[in-house]
């Protein structure tokens, strides 16, 4: 079976984990999606990732994280940018995520990034998604 949008597979696996209570996941792995796990690793949405490597094309697991009710650090995984309808932003217009309480992850000439450190280079590219 063909995916048509593995971003949204990415985080809906990541949203369906969450809702079910499962403390990690297991998600195909790809370059973007790669990236992606180790930005919500560096801004602290994950406890943890790892990649295994399984002779094809290699599994993401990812540890979610828990405060101590047992509620997860991610409250919500918002796509932005579709294959129907791509969003594209100069770094003037780049989003604030929950008042900056959240991130916006941009894929822009130099790779994806959060829109704080697009920012700081002065790229603007394509909003992928919104994590808070």
């Amino acid at each position: 079976m063909s995916m048509t949008d593995p971003i949204a597979d990415f985080l809906t696996r990541i949203r369906n984990a969450i809702q079910a209570g499962h403390r990690r996941v297991d998600i195909p792995a790809s370059n973007v999606k790669k990236r992606m796990a180790e930005i919500l690793y560096e801004q602290k949405f994950i406890r943890n990732y790892i990649i295994i490597e399984d002779g094809k094309q290699g599994i993401i697991r990812i540890f979610l994280k828990f405060d101590v009710n047992g509620e997860s650090i991610i409250h919500n995984l918002q796509r932005v940018s579709t294959p129907g309808r791509r969003r594209y932003v100069d770094v003037s217009n780049l989003p604030r995520v929950k008042n900056n309480m959240g991130i916006a992850m941009v894929s822009t000439s130099s790779g994806i990034m959060t829109e704080r450190e697009a920012r700081r280079q002065n790229v603007g590219g394509e909003v992928l998604c919104y994590v808070w």
